[in-house]
């Protein structure tokens, strides 16, 4: 089994190896736990000042009764090591991290990287030197920083590397990592043996030591982190382990929502999918379809998108992932045009839409968008940058991702002891029981009581007893309109604008009171333009067959008299980015 964890710019970042500068550090906003005593909080153990040492064989059976249970084998004692990793088949003195995995070496890695805990003292390195063949042979000295410690109690393991530097005795950049065993007692699944592991970065500094090819810290061969079988195949690791980015990613980055802290549990020796749900980005995807969730498939972790490919629309997002951003014709109305998410319109002498003004390209501008420059992905609307899936208000049980109301959980894949309730993998109720007033249910979900005996139509739910519309309250995306529950196009229909007029053209509205459309037309729905404005009226008195005014019609500005005049002569615009 080979698993790969981590978020989207976990991912990314996997892929380089980068130069880092003195600036190049990282800190996560998680301490680390320090209430166990002895001078740091870490303890009263701790590694003698030493490089490339371990502890003496630890027994683990008075804490783990039954051992940790990791991969194929059972495990009743381990090693601390100094290079940022415990081992259970012996003491480990390799300094430059191994890609995983590798024979005959069971290692949990929490920053498998060149540690040296040996104070610089007149411009020498003192400590016990290299590792020898009996490791644990130094008393603890209690280091105020620069000390490997561990906490062992019932159930609990605790091993902290504080502040500790990296070889030949550099301490201008430190690491300061945890990590945390602790036995599985109840949930799902849970039997002998099994223990959940928690990394926990407080400082991130360095990645390699000098002897592994590293220059102030960083290049050469990286830290590894993760989780290693020793049998030549089987393994976990964070992605980046081994790149110039591991600091960062380890202090900033998670696999469970918190930057800094990394959870995983082990169970009948395999370690299981982490919870489901992260942001990530799908490899090889491009627009809205880059953008996915991780899921659990058997032991791995998988990226998988959120929405597919759609028809394009004027909203500043590849909508049909061709790579290109409101390429389409078609977008808008007759005589507009899509500009950066925003379909506007020419000017004319009816001059621009309530709120709008003529812009020096001769097309009207919302007034407060003048100057006003959006980041990739964002239009101005009223002056601000807004997203495609501001404002939006999905149905019920459904989430706006890149400008589409969708139900996450038609894609998400849980493990077998979670069940995907509004998009989120959520453990069930069979392990953990429902709030007083609700049953637990044969899919894992809760249901409120009053409900229990309600069988509601499609599109609608239950709620205290009653079945509500699904679409009560919902916003859609523009251009869309709630229908059984779903955000869908708007259609045409035999009075699709709501103007009492049965054609089936939305755009020959012919309303005598300009403030009585309630915007139900699906041309203009949505594109931020009152119904009050009106637009330059058809006339076709002049053969020509466009719906544009004669070219002596006074207009706002030489820009919009051009404009018409290629209109006119049945010249395509093309669609600005």
């Amino acid at each position: 089994m080979t698993q790969r964890i981590g978020s989207p710019w976990a991912v990314a970042a996997a892929t380089l190896v980068v130069a880092l500068s003195a600036a190049s550090v990282a800190r996560a906003a998680v301490p680390l736990i320090n209430t166990f005593g002895g001078p740091r909080g870490f303890g009263t153990r701790c590694l003698s000042p030493n490089d490339d040492g371990s502890s003496a064989r630890i027994d683990l059976t008075p804490y783990f009764p039954a051992g940790l249970h990791f991969f194929s084998a059972t495990h009743t004692s381990a090693y601390v090591n100094t290079n940022g990793n415990i081992t259970f088949s012996g003491a480990e003195p390799i300094y430059t991290p191994d890609a995983f995995p590798v024979a005959a070496r069971p290692m949990i890695a929490a920053y498998w990287a060149d540690v040296d805990l040996r104070p610089l003292v007149d411009g020498d390195c003192r400590g016990l030197g290299a590792y020898t063949s009996e490791p644990g042979d130094g008393p603890c000295e209690n280091p105020s920083s620069n000390g490997a410690w561990w906490y062992l109690e019932r159930g609990r393991w605790v091993i902290t590397w504080d502040q500790v530097g990296y070889y030949s005795c550099h301490l201008n950049r430190r690491m300061s990592f945890q990590m945390i065993i602790t036995e599985a007692t109840s949930g799902c699944g849970v039997a002998p043996g099994d223990f959940d592991v928690e990394f926990r970065f407080e400082r991130c500094e360095w990645t390699t030591g000098d002897a592994s090819g590293g220059s102030g810290g960083f290049g050469g061969f990286a830290a590894q982190v993760g989780f290693d079988a020793g049998d030549s195949v089987n393994y976990v690791e964070i992605p980046g382990s081994r790149t110039g980015s591991i600091h960062t990613i380890c202090c900033e980055d998670s696999n469970v929502g918190e930057p800094g802290i990394w959870r995983w549990q082990i169970r009948s020796g395999t370690i299981i999918c982490p919870d489901a749900g992260n942001p990530c980005t799908v490899p090889g995807a491009v627009g809205v379809c880059a953008e996915g969730r991780t899921q659990c498939v058997a032991a791995d972790v998988i990226c998988v998108g959120n929405v597919a490919p759609s028809a394009e629309r004027c909203d500043a997002l590849d909508n049909d992932c061709d790579g290109a951003v409101d390429e389409d014709d078609g977008l808008c109305a007759p005589f507009e045009i899509c500009d950066h998410g925003v379909c506007r319109t020419v000017c004319s002498e009816f001059g621009c839409p309530p709120g709008q003004i003529c812009g020096d390209d001769g097309r009207c501008i919302d007034a407060e968008c003048v100057g006003v420059v959006c980041d990739e992905g964002l239009r101005c609307v009223d002056g601000v940058c807004v997203g495609a899936c501001d404002g939006v208000v999905c149905p019920w049980d459904r989430v706006c991702v890149a400008g589409n109301c969708v139900d996450l959980c038609a894609v998400m894949v849980c493990d077998e002891c979670s069940t995907c309730t509004h998009g989120i993998c959520e453990t069930r109720c069979d392990w953990e029981p429902c709030p007083p007033g609700e049953i637990c249910q044969a899919d894992g979900r809760c249901l409120p009581e009053s409900c229990l005996s309600v069988t509601c139509e499609p599109g609608f739910h239950c709620e205290g007893g009653a079945c509500v519309d699904n679409c009560l309250g919902a916003v859609c995306p523009a251009g869309y309109e709630c229908r059984t529950g779903e955000c869908v196009p708007v259609t045409a229909g035999p009075d699709a604008d709501a103007d009492g007029d049965g054609d089936a053209d939305p755009g020959a509205d012919a309303d005598a009171d300009p403030g009585a459309d309630a915007d139900a037309d699906p041309e203009t729905a949505g594109d931020a333009r009152p119904d009050s404005w009106v637009p330059p009226p058809a006339d076709t008195d002049d053969g020509l067959g466009c719906s544009c005014r004669a070219a002596s019609a006074p207009v706002r500005s030489p820009a919009a008299a051009a404009f018409l005049a290629l209109a006119c002569l049945g010249l395509v615009l093309r669609r600005r980015r």
